[in-house]
């Protein structure tokens, strides 16, 4: 089967001055269509940094990333605006919801950038909202929701536009312990019921075990 990411020869640095600091180095990854991955490994070891590249949110140094048969490396900063809003959802540590926008509207509004019309972008919010089980939910605000309801709208906001890959950094970091679980019991639904593609980084061993494999970092590199 071939794979949905590939990953090869991948290196990242970023420039300070003089000095070239390295994040990444050859990292080679294979993901099939359907996986739910974990990346863990201490702070510093360049999860997020991966996590970003294969989203398309920033560029290697040098080395191929290759999803659904395009090496997203060689994108114009223009092609790769389109090609993330048409395959990623992004569902971050902190929800980023937008505070005066209804739960509604905030899982609406990357629907705006579609070709989608009024009614239909209505009823794609509203689909994605029942599969988190927000439903009755739609016309409040964030500051009305608790925190694990607010991170389950962004979770409907990440899949309204039923993106390839959903990319997930540290979802349950700033939830307590029942939110969380609620959250992980959402994205392991999300991966077995509708065979959606998950790339999560966490530290938390327990948000881990729910993945169907696990990927450490260590010092750049997968070990």
């Amino acid at each position: 089967m071939d794979a949905l990411i590939q990953v090869q020869e991948l290196y990242k640095s970023y420039q300070r001055d003089t000095l070239e600091i390295p994040v990444l180095r050859n990292i080679n990854l294979k993901i099939l269509e359907g996986e739910f991955v974990a990346f863990m490994g201490p702070s510093g070891s360049g999860k997020t940094t991966l996590l970003n590249l294969i989203a398309g949110i920033d560029k290697p140094t040098s080395g191929k990333i290759i999803i659904g048969g395009i090496d997203v490396a060689e994108l114009s900063e223009t092609e790769l605006a389109v090609w993330r809003s048409q395959n990623i959802g992004f569902v971050f540590q902190f929800y980023n919801l937008i505070p005066v926008l209804t739960a509604f509207e905030n899982v609406e509004l990357p629907l705006t950038l579609t070709p989608l019309d009024k009614k239909e972008r209505r009823a794609h919010a509203e689909a994605a909202l029942t599969v988190v089980g927000l439903a009755d939910r739609l016309h409040h605000y964030p500051r009305q929701l608790s925190g694990g309801q607010e991170q389950r709208v962004a979770i409907a906001r990440a899949i309204a536009t039923d993106p390839a890959i959903l990319v997930a950094d540290e979802p349950t970091g700033d939830l307590d312990k029942n939110s969380a679980e609620e959250v992980l019991d959402l994205m392991d639904r999300l991966n077995r019921e509708i065979n959606k593609t998950i790339l999560m980084v966490t530290h938390d061993p327990r948000a881990a075990e729910r993945a169907r494999s696990i990927r450490h970092l260590e010092k750049g590199e997968l070990a």
